[in-house]
């Protein structure tokens, strides 16, 4: 097959794309790497093929999870920012980050494996996650909500050692308790 320009997707090729991400990042992130792409096709409700067809290898499928997740993630902020105050889309979007890390922690020896030999599944994540948090804090600072010392790296900082020790479903009370008290740590005193 030649390289040439991609062609959009058809509607219900872009659906069935979306149902096997979606499938996929449930199935990764409660059975790890020994997820059967059989098992996340039938919960995507499509057939073998049909994944095959869009994701050719293990290593291509979770690769597109974790992308699509990330953009999922920093796509979300102009909307949290629409509906809530600033603060508290910072506080939501927080707790996006951790569904995020959680599905990414049932990835993690396959996004290793990626990477050990040549990929970069992680490519431009951490641009985008501060770039991300940064909109989101300004938007804080902007409204006085927030301190004005405290910039994106150190929280994002905060953030990835809360990931670090609490990822995982069973730890996820523990984790927003530690969210909360960072978030509190930057709540700008009247």
């Amino acid at each position: 097959m030649a390289d040439g320009p991609s062609r959009p997707l058809r509607a219900d090729a872009r659906r069935n794309r979306e149902k096997i991400l979606t499938a996929a990042v449930r199935v990764f992130t409660a059975q790890g790497l020994d997820a059967q792409m059989e098992r996340i096709a039938k919960e995507a409700g499509v057939g073998s093929a049909t994944l095959y067809r869009n994701f050719p290898t293990r290593e291509a499928l979770v690769e597109a999870v974790y992308r699509n997740e990330l953009a999922h993630l920093c796509d979300a902020v102009p909307a949290l920012l629409a509906r809530q105050s600033p603060v508290e889309a910072l506080r939501a979007w927080t707790r996006l980050f951790l569904d995020y890390v959680t599905a990414k922690y049932g990835m993690i020896d396959a996004l290793r494996a990626i990477a050990s030999t040549g990929g970069n599944p992680y490519g431009q994540s951490r641009e985008m996650i501060l770039a991300a948090l940064t909109s989101l804090m300004d938007a804080c600072v902007a409204a006085g909500a927030i301190r004005a010392d405290i910039g994106p790296t150190d929280v994002a900082a905060t953030l990835e050692g809360i990931a670090l020790t609490s990822a995982g479903a069973e730890h996820r009370q523990q984790a927003e308790r530690l969210l909360d008290l960072t978030l509190d740590g930057l709540t700008v005193r009247r």
